[in-house]
C-alpha cells in the first residue's frame, strides 16, 4: 500500500510541475500527463510498470469524458446538419484508405500493414479535440460541433473494425458478434438521431431521486457506467454508450448539477489514461527507429490534414476553417493503440510493427496539441459568433 501511494503520490508531483512549465507555453493539460507517463514509465525510470492495469483504471476517464459532452451537446435536428459528419467521415475514409492501398503497392507492403496504416489514420481521438475545442471556447462553434459529431461516428465504427482483424488473423468469429456490432452501431446511430426531448422523463426521475445528492451522484454514475457496459457487450466503444447515457439524462432537471460533482474524477481518470499512453513509449525503440518513427508521424499529421481540409472544404466550409478542421483531425487517436494490440495479440502484425504503429500514435498525441495551435495561429486569426473569419 505504501509503495503504491508512493507511485501516485509522485505521479501527481510531477504531473504539477510538468504543468507548471507548460502553461508558460500555452500548452494543454494532456501534454504533461503523456510526459508524466513517460518519464515514469518501464523503459524510463520504471516507476510504473503495470502499463495495462493503468490503461484499464484510465479508460474510466473517456467515459466520464464522454457522458460529460454528451450532456452538454445538442444532437443535430436537421438531415442537412446530420449528413455532414457522415458524408465527411466517409469521404477521409475512402481517400485515406485509397492513398494507402496506393503507398502500399509501390512500396510492397503487405495487406495486413495497409489495413492497419489506413486504420491509424481514420480514426482520431475524441479526448484531445474535445478539450482543445472547449479550452479554446470552440466546443458549440458550427465546425466544433461537426468535428466531435465525426468523431462520434468514428467510435462507432470502432465495432466493425475490431471485428475484422481476427478475420484476418484466421480467427473464427461468431456470427452472432458480427451482427450484434452492425446491429449495435445502426441502434446506436438511430437513438443519436431520435433524442430531442425527454421531458416526460422529468416527473418521475424527480419523485425518485428528489433533492439527494448522493442517490443522484450513484444514479448518474450507475447510468454513465451501465450504457458503456451494455455498448461495450454489442462490440462497440463503451465511449458511445456513456456519451449516449450523457445525452439522455442531460435533458433531466435532476442532473443539472452533476457535472461538477463529477468533474474532479473525470480529470484525475482522463489523466491516467494519457499517462497510460506515455507508459507504453518504448524509448529505445524509439531511438534506435527514430527516423522512421518521426517521418511516419509527420507524414500522419500533414495527410491527415490535407485530406480533411479538402473534405471540409467540399463541404463549403471556408479554407480558414476546413485547415483548422483538418489540423483537429491530423492526430492518431487512442483507438490506434487498441487496435495495434489487437493485431499484435492475435499474431496478425509482429513486434517491430507494433512498437511502430504505438510509438506513431502515442507521438500523435503528444505533439497533436502543438500542431493545432501552429495552424489555429496561422490560418485563425480571429472569430465573430463562434465562426472563423478571414
Amino acid at each position: 500500500m505504501n509503495d503504491l501511494l508512493l507511485r501516485v503520490n509522485l505521479m501527481c508531483l510531477l504531473i504539477l510541475l510538468l504543468i507548471f512549465l507548460l502553461k508558460k507555453f500555452n500548452q494543454p493539460y494532456l501534454v504533461a500527463y503523456i510526459l508524466a507517463g513517460v518519464l515514469m514509465g518501464p523503459y524510463a525510470t520504471g516507476v510504473f510498470t503495470e502499463i495495462e492495469d493503468t490503461a484499464s483504471i484510465g479508460e474510466f476517464g473517456i467515459l466520464l469524458l464522454m457522458f460529460f459532452l454528451g450532456m452538454e451537446l445538442d444532437v443535430p435536428d436537421r438531415r442537412s446538419l446530420l449528413m455532414k459528419p457522415v458524408i465527411a467521415q466517409i469521404m477521409r475514409m475512402l481517400m485515406s484508405i485509397g492513398m494507402v492501398a496506393v503507398a502500399g503497392y509501390f512500396l510492397g507492403w503487405p495487406f495486413i500493414t495497409v489495413v492497419l496504416i489506413g486504420t491509424l489514420f481514420i480514426f482520431n481521438s475524441t479526448a484531445v479535440v474535445s478539450e482543445y475545442l472547449r479550452k479554446n471556447g470552440e466546443l458549440h462553434s458550427g465546425l466544433g460541433r461537426l468535428i466531435l459529431n465525426i468523431l462520434l461516428l468514428q467510435d462507432v465504427l470502432l465495432a466493425p473494425v475490431l471485428t475484422l482483424f481476427p478475420l484476418l488473423g484466421g480467427e473464427p468469429v461468431p456470427a452472432a458478434r458480427m451482427t450484434a456490432s452492425v446491429a449495435g452501431s445502426v441502434i446506436i446511430f438511430l437513438l443519436l438521431r431520435s433524442i430531442r426531448n425527454r421531458d416526460f422523463f422529468q416527473p418521475g426521475i424527480q419523485k425518485l431521486l428528489g433533492k439527494d445528492h448522493e442517490m443522484q451522484v450513484f444514479a448518474g454514475s450507475f447510468i454513465c457506467l451501465g450504457f458503456g457496459l451494455i455498448a461495450e457487450l454489442a462490440g462497440l466503444s463503451g465511449a458511445v454508450g456513456s456519451f449516449l447515457a450523457g445525452m439522455m439524462i442531460g435533458r433531466l432537471d435532476a442532473f443539472q448539477w452533476l457535472e461538477r460533482t463529477l468533474s474532479p474524477f473525470k480529470v484525475f481518470f482522463v489523466a491516467l489514461f494519457f499517462v497510460s499512453v506515455g507508459l507504453r513509449l518504448d524509448l529505445t525503440f524509439i531511438s534506435a527507429n527514430r527516423t522512421l518513427i518521426l517521418t511516419g508521424t509527420l507524414v500522419l499529421f500533414l495527410v491527415n490534414s490535407v485530406l480533411s481540409a479538402f473534405v471540409l472544404r467540399l463541404l463549403q466550409y471556408s479554407w480558414r476553417e476546413s485547415f483548422y478542421g483538418g489540423a483537429l483531425l491530423s492526430q492518431a487517436g487512442e483507438f490506434g493503440i487498441l487496435v495495434c494490440s489487437l493485431a499484435y495479440k492475435t499474431d496478425i502484425i509482429g513486434e517491430g510493427l507494433f512498437k511502430t504503429g504505438i510509438a506513431i500514435t502515442a507521438l500523435s498525441l503528444l505533439f497533436s496539441t502543438i500542431w493545432i495551435s501552429l495552424l489555429r495561429k496561422t490560418v485563425v486569426p480571429h472569430q465573430r459568433d463562434g465562426r472563423l473569419i478571414s
